[in-house]
């Protein structure tokens, strides 16, 4: 062989080598996904690194409540590709910054009473569960810690204080909202969405209401409640979740929203298509089946 062809055949193996090298180190595309903060068990756990590993990317999870991630993406303080809500008004929020064109149903959920199996109080809990004691009796025990979310950024908190409305209306108990959560933004009760039920499993707080669908992903006891009261029966909306309004601190009055979880690619998505990708997983069987082996009922409705 020539010296010009050693060369060349030198220089070729050199290419060879080093498209292979790039391959080989270039880092996978990062999906990154802002989400209810109640989320936190099926989207970390399970939704987020099964779509990460068959679509050769990589998976970062950013669970707040959902107004005020919705706020914080909207003035540019947060960047994420994919948006997954609960209730329509956070979408809402980045449809009217030019963020979101539109967004699908992936999952449903409706309101219980959860609890520790650790509390003092938790054979009360079981007691109200067999329908021995009624709930609202037990959640207003003294001594009782019930914890919840800041209803003025997170819609699982405007929940709550709606659900206890709507409960004082339907067991016609006219101060059982007060007598539960106090002052809608009673500070001692306020804890962020992600470490909520943490800390009812560390034994911090003896109960919550909130989501069936969080509960369950923690495996955590519940009571169910009439769906005239746990906002999961879109029947119910004109007869009866109409009715509840509750007023906060800043004059914002909430009003019930059907607690349908949303997904939306986001405008400014860093990795757009590998966003719509992952809508799209979840709206199919395979994200569909993730959903439902952690507590969350099928989607309702229309997109936004």
């Amino acid at each position: 062989m020539s010296v010009l062809k050693r060369c060349m055949a030198l220089l070729v193996l050199a290419a060879v080598a080093f498209c292979t090298t790039t391959v080989a180190t270039e880092p996978d595309p990062v999906l990154r996904v802002a989400y209810a903060g109640s989320m936190g068990v099926v989207m970390d756990g399970a939704a987020g690194p099964t779509f990460a590993q068959t679509h050769h990317a990589s998976y970062q999870g950013i669970g707040q409540g959902s107004y005020a991630l919705a706020h914080l993406l909207a003035a540019h303080q947060l960047q994420a590709d994919v948006f997954v809500t609960i209730t329509p008004g956070p979408v809402q929020v980045l449809q009217q910054a030019g963020l979101v064109s539109h967004a699908m149903p992936v999952a449903s959920t409706q309101m219980v009473v959860t609890y520790s199996p650790n509390s003092h109080f938790a054979a009360d809990f079981a007691a109200a569960a067999r329908g021995e004691k009624k709930w609202y009796d037990v959640l207003s025990e003294p001594g009782l810690r019930l914890g919840r979310t800041d209803p003025a950024i997170d819609p699982q908190g405007a929940n709550v204080l709606l659900t206890l409305q709507l409960a004082a209306n339907y067991y016609h108990r006219p101060d059982l909202l007060k007598t539960i959560a106090g002052a809608p933004q009673n500070a001692t009760q306020i804890f962020t969405e992600p470490s909520l039920l943490s800390r009812m499993e560390a034994g911090q707080i003896d109960a919550t209401i909130g989501y069936l669908s969080a509960a369950q992903s923690h495996h955590l006891p519940t009571i169910a409640l009439p769906d005239e009261i746990n906002l999961g029966d879109p029947t119910m909306q004109a007869t009866w979740y109409d009715k509840a309004s509750v007023t906060l601190d800043n004059g914002k009055t909430l009003h019930v929203q059907p607690l349908v979880f949303y997904a939306a690619v986001l405008g400014n998505a860093q990795q757009p298509a590998l966003a719509q990708d992952f809508v799209s997983f979840l709206q199919g069987p395979q994200g569909q089946a993730l959903f439902h082996d952690h507590g969350y009922s099928p989607p309702r409705g229309a997109g936004l």
